[in-house]
């Protein structure tokens, strides 16, 4: 590889100038890169956060979920449901 030959200390040629603008060029892109990555850390923190409230969520239907054995009727949204009584199995019926 090729090692960069340090300029001399008073060196104010037009390709000094040169480099110390395309430096500052490359340092601004650097900076622009690195606020970029930092804003997507920030959101990947953010929507990690929202995965995890959705799976706390998602487990906590799943265990108000009835066993696979159990006939009732689902209730996902937390309202009061009244098991059935067998009188409610007997409609009457008209001739």
């Amino acid at each position: 590889m090729n090692e960069p030959t340090p300029l001399p200390a008073g060196d104010t040629s037009p390709t000094g100038d040169g480099l110390s603008a395309s430096i500052q060029r490359v340092a601004a892109k650097v900076q622009l890169i690195a606020d970029a990555v930092k804003g997507l850390h920030q959101d990947r923190a953010q929507l990690e956060g929202k995965i995890e409230d959705a799976q706390k969520r998602i487990q906590h239907i799943l265990s108000r979920l009835p066993e696979q054995s159990d006939g009732r009727q689902l209730n996902l949204l937390g309202e009061v449901v009244a098991p059935p009584t067998p009188e409610d199995d007997n409609e009457p019926t008209t001739h």
